[in-house]
């Protein structure tokens, strides 16, 4: 069970000590230290003021993902003017490794003149400009990679 590990980045990442989330929730410091250690969990009440606290549903805490909180963040703090600075290769990164590396070892004009080709079939085709054109082959992607699982 990983509930209690995400009791614990929930919090760190909400930057509250174990003291502080205790006495918002009028509970023991050691009440804390326990559902982080998941020697116990919180009842439903309390996991529903932990949400709250921690700004997070309760599926989200439950399914709590440090990482992937902070590529959700990015994603909602982005706009058209700040878009161009975010080093989306690095953000993704740090949820999977592979894109750290794998310009080392791809070909990647290989398939980048695929990709293209591709892009400017939606383009021509359905008269898509440049970002709606990415932003579709990139969902067909996804769907054939998660449709395949």
């Amino acid at each position: 069970m990983k509930l209690g590990h995400n009791l614990f980045q929930a919090r760190k990442r909400a930057g509250l000590s174990q003291e502080e989330v205790a006495e918002t929730l009028g509970i023991s410091r050691q009440t804390i230290s326990k559902w982080e250690t998941n020697e116990t969990v919180p009842d439903i009440y309390q996991s529903k003021k932990l949400s709250k606290l921690y700004k997070l549903s309760l599926d989200e805490l439950i399914e709590f993902d440090v990482n992937l909180k902070e590529i959700e963040d990015v994603i909602k703090n982005t706009n058209d003017k700040n878009i161009d600075k975010i080093n989306w290769t690095k953000t993704w990164s740090k949820k999977y490794e592979v894109l750290a590396n794998y310009q080392k070892e791809v070909d990647i004009k290989k398939y980048s003149d695929k990709i293209r080709r591709l892009l400017e079939d939606l383009k021509s085709e359905y008269k898509y400009n440049e970002l709606d054109a990415m932003l579709v082959l990139k969902d067909i992607l996804y769907h054939e990679w998660k449709d395949k699982k």
